[in-house]
């Protein structure tokens, strides 16, 4: 018995050092092809996490951390992205498409929704021990959030012991503009003491191209029954909660919004609660 327990941690080691090497070599390649951008100044490239690939026996999905700093101006720019790639320990591809269906096996990828990630602040209805957690990362001026996220907290938020519905402010800013003051905004609000203030901010209405900070406040103020003022947003409690939700967003690879995770699984569907009500 003692010698079978030690030829299994001799294998484990073995095993665990192969990865580590695997994995530096496929570092150092990309480091390498990444480096032959003039934009890059530095440039750092990491393998956080290996996923399986769904019906790609041994394929691997890695899951790529970079940080660069790029030339721009007027100053440098700090860069971390995170990507999709995939090995077989022979070769390495950003991409997989089945000839079956002709979709990208990335979307079969799924990342894991750890479980610091339900943060109390993050917390809107239910009860954080029941049954069932929902997060839903959105965009408070995006279309099909606007009518979608209000209507499935509605549906979920009358059954706390069943779900707990957890909300991630992830504002699409490039093309939302307005929507990062309006998901600060509703940070301070229930700061503020406030009520269902997520669900109540859906019906701002603002352009969503806005940029001038008093007129999205002015809306938001009226349609919520509140006092907010420029000096709220910038505090140092909404600030913490608003950057903590954009980086939780990145570490699960949200791009779009609404995105749903059902049970510390992404739910492509966003419908998995409704087969339990």
């Amino acid at each position: 018995m003692l010698l079978m327990l030690k030829l299994l941690v001799t294998t484990l080691i073995l095993s665990s050092v192969l990865v580590a090497n695997q994995n530096k070599k496929i570092e150092n390649f990309l480091k390498e092809s990444f480096s032959n951008n003039p934009a890059i100044i530095s440039l750092d490239v990491k393998i956080e996490d290996t996923v399986d690939v769904p019906t790609m026996d041994g394929w691997k999905a890695l899951i790529i951390v970079i940080d660069a700093k790029l030339k721009a101006k007027p100053k440098e720019r700090q860069v971390r992205q995170k990507m999709i790639w995939f090995s077989n320990g022979e070769v390495i591809t950003k991409e997989l498409i089945s000839i079956k269906t002709g979709e990208s096996l990335k979307d079969l990828v799924n990342l894991s929704f750890k479980k610091e990630y339900y943060k109390k602040e993050n917390l809107i209805y239910g009860n954080a021990n029941a049954k069932h957690k929902i997060a839903i990362f959105s965009d408070p001026l995006c279309p099909f959030c606007r009518t979608f996220v209000p209507e499935a907290i509605n549906e979920m938020k009358n059954e706390p012991k069943k779900f707990a519905i957890y909300y991630y402010h992830f504002p699409l800013a490039s093309i939302h503009p307005a929507a990062v003051e309006l998901s600060q905004a509703a940070i301070a609000a229930e700061l503020q003491g406030h009520k269902d203030v997520v669900l109540n901010m859906y019906k701002v209405e603002i352009n969503p191209k806005e940029r001038d900070v008093n007129k999205i406040l002015k809306a938001f103020n009226k349609t919520m029954k509140t006092n907010i003022k420029v000096s709220d947003l910038k505090s140092q409690e909404v600030m913490q909660h608003f950057v903590s939700d954009v980086k939780i967003a990145d570490e699960v690879m949200v791009s779009g919004t609404p995105t749903m995770f059902f049970d510390d699984k992404i739910d492509k569907s966003k419908r998995k609660y409704q087969s339990l009500k």
